[in-house]
């Protein structure tokens, strides 16, 4: 395992390199208000017969941000950046939420690069750009500790909660760690963020997963994905991030997705 920092001319993306230096490339891409470490438990299983590279997308994790909003086009150019920068010439995609959508926009714009895609809890459009842009408003007034509890909910279920206090208790305090700057960035390229009419275009073979009991990208949403691109859709017990709380479920599927 290791890690580093791609200096990019106006910010920098950490990232992590783990498996067999001559397996296939396996990329990991983390929600909003997180960090690479959402991905601890499929980094662990599939890094056996997976090159995986996980990153903190910009804003997030020990990854800066230029200063202002981002569009999802940026957000694209830098999982293409870190492709270029260690000579990957295509590699398997795994986005959750706008990581979602960021894979979505790779398999519509550098399809090139991508061999098959996995959509995970996320949507083509996520929300709208009146509730995302009141959410910039909010924490760049309040900062993001007050959301703690109501994030601790739309994520994970009340019984994963409870049996898994510690877990969540990291997970989230990642997320209060994560720059306002940052996540106010990415909330503007959420805002803009609509990829419905793009979704005929992608060819790539593409899987959804959703969450059952999601309340921010519910099952339909995922649905909607998999019947405009000719893909397949699973979806599997959680909310928000099902990646977490159906582990095992998860990362079975996306093994037997990308093998």
């Amino acid at each position: 395992m290791s890690d580093a920092i791609l200096a990019l001319p106006s910010h920098r993306l950490h990232y992590r390199v783990e498996g067999p230096a001559d397996a296939p490339w396996l990329m990991l891409c983390n929600s909003l208000g997180t960090d690479l470490s959402m991905w601890n438990a499929q980094a662990a299983a599939l890094s056996d017969g997976f090159r995986v590279l996980r990153y903190d997308r910009r804003g997030h994790g020990a990854s800066s941000a230029p200063p202002g909003p981002c569009t999802l086009a940026d957000l694209g150019a830098d999982a293409l950046a870190l492709l270029d920068a260690l000579a990957i010439k295509r590699t398997h995609y795994c986005g959750l939420s706008i990581g979602g959508l960021v894979a979505q926009w790779l398999a519509v714009h550098a399809p090139q690069r991508i061999d098959r895609v996995v959509v995970c809890a996320s949507a083509a459009k996520i929300g709208t750009a009146d509730g995302w842009t009141s959410r910039i408003a909010d924490v760049q007034a309040r900062g993001l500790s007050w959301m703690t509890d109501a994030t601790a909910e739309r994520w994970f279920g009340d019984g994963f909660r409870a049996a898994h206090a510690g877990q969540v208790r990291h997970i989230l305090g990642r997320f209060v760690a994560t720059s306002v700057d940052g996540y106010a960035s990415c909330c503007a390229a959420l805002a803009d963020a609509d990829l419905r009419g793009d979704l005929p275009r992608i060819t790539r073979p593409l899987l959804t997963i959703s969450g059952d009991d999601d309340p921010v990208c519910p099952p339909s949403d995922l649905q909607a994905i998999a019947d405009a691109t000719g893909g397949q859709h699973v979806s599997l017990p959680g909310r928000h991030l099902v990646n977490v709380e159906s582990s095992d479920a998860f990362n079975a599927a996306l093994r037997d997705f990308l093998s």
